[in-house]
């Protein structure tokens, strides 16, 4: 790409060590990948279990930005809500030629990373892959590798960058779309999961459906009208997607709601309540559900009543 970063063409920095952060930086690190692990709760070795069998990935673990090198890919997988969190890594990390790979759940990613980018391209990402943290530096697998981006020569380079890692990278020309599909996803899986406290095989009741299915009839048509192609086809292919996956498996905001963490539902539930206002469009169903979301997000368990 005849692109230069001060020497850090070969060095990976992933800021952010959820399941995701986590997941991603191990499966770099053992693809031959020169990767930094940026962190805010320090840990000192990273462990991924994967079809039963645990190991561990050898790789730099930092939770100082002072004194890392630049990186010529800084890849974000923070939650949306800590983005600006961010900002003292790539102001470390970003040179004129890194690109910011923004992997996060939501739409508007380069909206929401350009503030704190300096001179990293911004380069937003979609990804499907369930993983679930079970303590800092424990990382459990559960399935899927695809990560979706814009179609063009970053894409390129990043499925260079992915190369033998099993994760598969998908460049799209209508990325909104793609953004939005998955979004609608996130919309009922995250949140009806985080609020009964229940994994992926509470979809296989028909209450549960029924709702899930209320929560996309009102998605698709704000989505449509933001501009993405969806249609009642995508709604059906979400509902039935929601029946494939095991029993066990959670999804991060259930993962956050166990943990007493802050919830994504703002950058979720919420952008779509935001959308829906810029296009007068009811949508009564999802809006309930984020004021239960609010109540709930950052509480432990022992504080709600």
């Amino acid at each position: 790409m005849g692109r230069e970063t001060d020497g850090a063409a070969d060095h990976v920095a992933v800021i952010g060590s959820g399941g995701i952060g986590g997941y991603v930086a191990a499966s770099l690190a053992e693809a031959g990948r020169k990767v930094t692990l940026c962190v805010r709760t320090p840990f000192d070795r990273l462990t991924v279990e994967e079809g039963g069998t645990v190991r561990e990935v050898p790789l730099p673990i930092t939770a100082d930005p002072a004194g890392i090198a630049p990186a010529r890919w800084i890849l974000l997988t923070t939650k949306s809500q800590d983005t600006a969190s961010a900002f003292p890594w790539i102001e470390a990390l970003a040179r004129p030629g890194s690109t910011l790979v923004v992997i996060q759940n939501g739409v508007g990613h380069v909206e929401r990373a350009a503030p704190i980018a300096g001179p990293a391209a911004v380069q937003p990402a979609i990804i499907w892959c369930s993983v679930e943290r079970r303590a800092p530096g424990e990382i459990v697998h559960h399935g899927a590798k695809r990560i979706a981006v814009p179609a063009g020569e970053d894409a390129a380079a990043l499925a260079g960058l992915f190369a033998g890692t099993g994760f598969a990278i998908e460049p799209t020309e209508d990325f909104v779309t793609v953004a939005w599909r998955k979004l609608l996803s996130n919309l009922v899986a995250n949140a009806l999961t985080a609020l009964t406290l229940r994994r992926t095989s509470l979809f296989r009741e028909p209450q549960a459906r029924d709702l899930a299915r209320q929560i996309l009839e009102e998605a698709v048509a704000v989505a449509q009208a933001e501009g993405a192609k969806l249609t009642a086809d995508d709604l059906e292919r979400a509902l039935a997607a929601l029946g494939t996956h095991g029993a066990d498996a959670g999804t991060s905001m259930l993962y956050d709601r166990l943990s007493g963490r802050p919830l994504e539902h703002r950058y979720v539930t919420g952008a779509l309540l935001e959308a829906a206002d810029r296009h007068g469009i009811a949508v009564p169903v999802n809006r309930t559900l984020y004021a239960l979301l609010e109540t709930v997000s950052g509480q432990k368990l022992s504080e709600v009543r």
